[in-house]
């Protein structure tokens, strides 16, 4: 599925024009791919090391000083 981009000068939907008269290029959209997957990993990653140092900052009652 593309979606039209419109240009300059482009009048906003509903402005009188039909979707057969509006100017504009058909793009297509973006597709995920393996990087965007490791964005997520990476992502999951450190969401759970910071669940993990706040579950042993909690063993010491969150006190980092002696």
């Amino acid at each position: 599925m593309s979606r039209l981009r419109s240009g300059r000068g482009a009048s906003p939907a509903g402005g009188g024009r039909t979707a057969a008269t509006q100017r504009g290029v058909y793009v297509q959209s973006p597709k995920s791919d393996i990087y965007v997957a490791l964005l997520g990993v990476a992502l999951g990653a450190m969401i759970l090391g910071c669940l993990l140092l706040v579950l042993v900052l909690n063993q010491y009652g969150f006190q980092t000083t002696v």
